[in-house]
């Protein structure tokens, strides 16, 4: 099935806007098997009709995204309708939901708005749970008369409105159009702990000798996918190998990242954990807190980027900062017990490190940082790790190896591998 994407708006290719759209898109359809043959960006005005015209030519499925609301530059709907040569009519479900979606703002209904109720006649309507335009799935019979075999889905631009269209409305039709004897799969096993060439040192020669695998790498913050794609008994022997090779370095294998894994993990035991940060600022709790449902198992934050909040807050002692420096392996575990202490968690993190540009030693270059973990019952544990580089990534690595090294040990697997 040859599926084209086309992503419409000037603000994204003006650069003032980031295309997520076209990236998470593409995800979800290769987990349903399929792949986008092409993506398109296009700005605002009539070469939206260009651009869908030659991608409904060639395709069997066409999704747009954007210019469906109210403004005079929303164009898609209109862009659409006179391609297909269909009228536009009202929607009298979207008018009720526009309706109440403004009352409950204690705002009428503006003439602009009330154009995002108008649909192409024999469209069906994709109800907007998040925002006022709701989307449109033109089927391939609709184009039939202009020679085309493509179904055509009309999205909302915000990533916020567009996700959960996608997903609760558009990929059931998209499953219903595949055929009915396709046994292609897809899996992403999200590996942590590895870097790029180790994982393909054990994987790679064994997965490439599997005929019909399709295998793929794409390395995201602090983590590594694999791809594997084919028929569905190839992928599930594939999958068998990397856990054989590489098992205990596998996050998900359902597209979940660390800090969602922790947060399950912590939920299912009935633990909590709590955080003691110096050099991310507070990075590690962010994360933790960006999962629905962490304040089960979250409850204590603390950043202690001065040496006088390390001794205050967490019991640090201060002849031990000055013996071994607040970069050291020693500061580390006691800030971790410390705040275990403090906070009466079961678990507790602690970092200590130099992000730099600045700050650096021949000893202690910038990029290096100590992780620990203090669990009730079990040794405390530190690994000393490196990350030169920019302060956001240093930050970004340094969390996703603290939350690793919890991850493994609610796993029942060595932290410090």
């Amino acid at each position: 099935m040859r599926i084209e994407i086309v992503n419409t708006g000037t603000e994204l290719v003006l650069g003032d806007t980031i295309n997520t759209n076209a990236a998470w898109l593409g995800q979800r359809l290769a987990a349903l098997g399929l792949e986008v043959s092409r993506q398109t960006i296009v700005p605002d005005g009539a070469i939206i009709k260009v651009a869908i015209a030659e991608a409904a030519a060639r395709s069997e499925v066409v999704l747009i995204t954007g210019g469906l609301g109210p403004t005079n530059d929303d164009v898609t709907r209109e862009c659409t309708a006179e391609l297909l040569e269909l009228p536009l009519e009202p929607s009298a479900e979207v008018m009720a939901h526009l309706e109440g979606y403004f009352t409950q703002r204690n705002k009428p209904v503006s003439e602009a708005t009330k154009r995002q109720a108008m649909a192409p006649r024999g469209s069906q309507v994709l109800m907007n749970a998040f925002g006022t335009a709701p989307g449109l799935y033109l089927p391939a019979v609709l184009g039939a008369a202009r020679g085309w075999n493509a179904h055509l889905f009309l999205l909302p631009g915000p990533p916020r409105e567009l996700k959960p269209m996608m997903e609760n409305q558009v990929e059931p039709i998209l499953r219903s159009l595949l055929p009915d004897d396709a046994d292609r799969a897809v899996l992403y096993q999200k590996i942590t702990g590895m870097g790029e060439s180790d994982i393909v040192e054990h994987i790679q020669a064994d997965l490439e000798a599997m005929p019909g695998l399709e295998l793929g790498y794409c390395i995201g913050k602090g983590d590594v996918d694999v791809r594997l794609a084919g028929a569905a008994d190839v992928v599930a022997k594939a999958a068998a190998l990397v856990r054989l090779k590489v098992g205990d370095f596998i996050l998900s294998e359902d597209r979940r990242v660390i800090e969602e894994v922790v947060v399950d993990l912590l939920a299912e035991r009935g633990e909590w954990v709590a955080t003691a940060e110096s050099c991310t600022g507070g990075t590690i709790a962010s994360r933790i807190t960006d999962v629905s449902g962490s304040s089960g198992v979250f409850g204590h934050g603390f950043v202690t980027y001065a040496n006088e909040a390390k001794t205050k807050h967490l019991g640090v002692p201060a002849d031990l900062i000055a013996s071994h420096g607040a970069v050291s392996e020693e500061v580390a575990r006691a800030m971790a017990e410390g705040c275990l202490a403090t906070a009466g968690a079961d678990h507790a993190l602690a970092v200590t490190g130099i992000a730099g540009p600045s700050g650096g030693t021949p000893e202690k270059p910038v990029g290096t940082v100590f992780v620990a973990l203090a669990s009730r019952g079990q040794e405390t544990v530190c690994r000393k790790l490196f990350f030169p580089g920019a302060r956001d990534r240093f930050k970004l690595l340094t969390s996703q190896g603290a939350l690793e090294m919890l991850r493994r040990r609610l796993r029942g697997i060595n932290p410090t591998p």
